[in-house]
């Protein structure tokens, strides 16, 4: 586990319509969509968002992902989500925590994990490359 806070970072949403379900609360698959936001914000900070990882000839598909619901999100509800990179030497560990933005109170927690791929052999690689130690200013394992 990393220990940086260089790698975390936090992004505020307010809750659309269209992510609710019929009751107003969010919709259980759209948290991913929430995660997704959060990392791309947090990747593109080191300059190593999604089109600077294919421009250095690798993919990075989300392989696991796990969400723990502790509290309901509702339409219009202004949240914060969190991200931060825990684990980076073998595949990319990314934490969330979601927020709501008023209390403070926790709600969600997850974690996607992503494994780099060579674009074109689609080649898996068992060791992160090392263009992600070096975006993340990360000394090599």
């Amino acid at each position: 586990m990393l220990n940086d806070p260089r790698l975390s970072h936090d992004i505020e949403l307010t809750v659309s319509f269209h992510d609710c379900d019929p009751m107003g609360v969010v919709w259980h698959g759209n948290y991913f969509r929430f995660f997704e936001v959060a990392r791309e914000a947090l990747l593109s900070k080191f300059n190593y968002g999604y089109r600077e990882m294919k421009a250095s000839g690798y993919v990075w598909p989300v392989v696991d992902t796990r969400v723990k619901y502790r509290a309901p999100i509702t339409y219009e509800q202004r949240i914060r989500v969190s991200a931060t990179i825990e684990e980076v030497e073998n595949r990319l560990r990314i934490s969330y925590q979601v927020f709501d933005a008023e209390s403070g109170e926790r709600t969600t927690t997850g974690y996607t994990i992503q494994v780099a791929v060579e674009e074109g052999s689609k080649v898996l690689s068992f060791v992160s490359p090392q263009i992600l130690f070096e975006r993340l200013g990360v000394v090599t394992p």
